[in-house]
């Protein structure tokens, strides 16, 4: 949300953030009563505010922001070419998070703002919560939902147990924070519980953090709740403020899990796909090809050329070929979404993929790229089909050499047609289609 008297600068101040982050939803204000009132309607994950507003001064608005139950914890910056005495003295104590002097220019806002919440996540997560009273989960489920939670409530361990399990094995949406009693009614407690994440389904104290609730304050119990896995702890009566600052603890510490995973899983995506072409390199080929092509029934290996490459690198020049096979490779990442698509070297691509109809998806492929006409450059295919069912028993490097074999009868043949290896004979897929 932005608050500024100014039209022209909510005009700029939003156009510099929606440049600076495609996509971010932005409601923007000219007093301090329009702001206040449209939070109580919704929930923003961040507020900046210019100092001098028409109807209430800057720090009284931060306060009133503070006051309030949904945007309690929400960051405040302050916006202003003013930074007076006041603002760096009473600023905290009004609730502002942070202050961005308009001196340093309306582009520089948009990189602050961006770099602020790469480095204070908004932290709503989906939480499970494990409660047997009702009157304690209503309220605690209340106060959590006010501050932009998703709560899924049961009130047995078993039931938790089932969702979990559930989400583990189908890869659904799961859960972000586990909060549960540590001493339930039900035959099993949030001892069991955390043994069942712990050691069951393996969820590390970072992949799956759990907040353990308790009305019992002795240090055996404390470090029988520690022991069996929980990240953290919370006495009853619970107290907001202390709830909240536990979960927004943990919700980091899973916010920081994944997105190392991910940061992980993109590192390894660069590493084994051709900059090129898009889709995958050699060497994730040779060392995930055999386990794809075995991964289900009638698997197949697709050897694809380009007609005459070396020709249109001499007479158009190798910026030309760099947007034929930059073409080529969006073409089968597009077509062959399901399968494994890698550049072999050069001009030739690789294609393991499984299902009868993979010789009409080949024949489907070369008359689109019949089609392509990149950069206004006619382009052809050869392709060399090999299926396992047809070489019972070879493995990946074996059924590119009978892939091989097809592709240079379809180049004897007169290029751009496609050829099937069958072990006793190689024939065009059109006539394998028509059979």
């Amino acid at each position: 949300m932005l608050v500024d008297s100014s039209s022209a600068a909510r005009e700029v101040l939003t156009r510099r953030l929606q440049s600076a982050m495609p996509g971010i939803d932005i409601t923007s204000c000219a007093s301090a009563t329009e702001a206040l009132q449209r939070m109580q309607q919704e929930r923003y994950s961040l507020i900046t505010t210019a100092l001098l507003l028409p109807d209430m001064d800057g720090l009284d608005f931060c306060r009133n922001i503070r006051s309030s139950k949904r945007h309690r914890y929400a960051p405040v910056i302050v916006v202003s070419s003013d930074a007076d005495q006041r603002l760096l003295h009473e600023g905290f104590n009004a609730g502002v998070t942070d202050y961005f002097d308009k001196a340093l220019g309306f582009k520089a806002f948009g990189q602050f703002i961006k770099s602020f919440l790469e480095h204070n996540p908004d932290l709503c997560g989906r939480i499970l919560y494990i409660e047997d009273s009702k009157t304690v989960s209503k309220v605690t489920r209340q106060m959590m939902e006010q501050h932009g939670m998703e709560v899924v409530h049961v009130t047995s361990v078993e039931t938790a147990q089932s969702l979990l399990e559930k989400s583990h094995a189908e890869h659904e949406k799961g859960f972000d924070l586990v909060i549960t009693d540590f001493h339930l009614k039900g035959e099993m407690t949030g001892g069991d519980l955390l043994y069942f994440l712990r050691v069951r389904l393996r969820y590390s104290q970072q992949q799956l953090p759990v907040l353990v609730t308790t009305g019992n304050e002795e240090a055996n119990t404390q470090v029988e709740v520690f022991s069996a896995g929980a990240n953290d702890f919370v006495i009853k009566p619970l107290v907001e403020e202390v709830v909240m600052a536990r979960v927004r603890a943990l919700l980091l510490v899973k916010y920081q899990y994944d997105a190392l995973l991910q940061q992980t899983a993109n590192m390894e995506r660069i590493a084994t796909t051709d900059t090129l072409t898009g889709t995958r390199n050699r060497l994730y080929l040779l060392e995930e090809g055999q386990r794809f092509l075995t991964s289900a029934p009638n698997g197949w290996v697709l050897i694809i050329d380009l007609d005459h490459f070396k020709h249109i690198n001499d007479t158009k020049g190798h910026l030309m070929g760099d947007q034929v096979l930059m073409a080529m490779g969006k073409l089968l990442n597009l077509r062959f979404s399901d399968s494994l698509s890698a550049r072999f070297g050069g001009e030739e691509f690789v294609v393991v993929t499984h299902g009868d109809e993979t010789p009409v998806r080949a024949e489907d492929l070369r008359i689109a790229v019949e089609e392509l006409d990149p950069v206004g450059i006619e382009v052809t295919i050869s392709i060399g089909l090999a299926c396992m069912d047809d070489h019972p028993g070879d493995d990946l490097n074996t059924l590119l050499g009978h892939a091989d074999k097809a592709l240079y009868a379809a180049k004897d043949a007169g290029r751009n047609q496609a050829y099937v290896n069958k072990g006793d004979i190689i024939k065009p897929v059109a006539l394998e289609i028509r059979f």
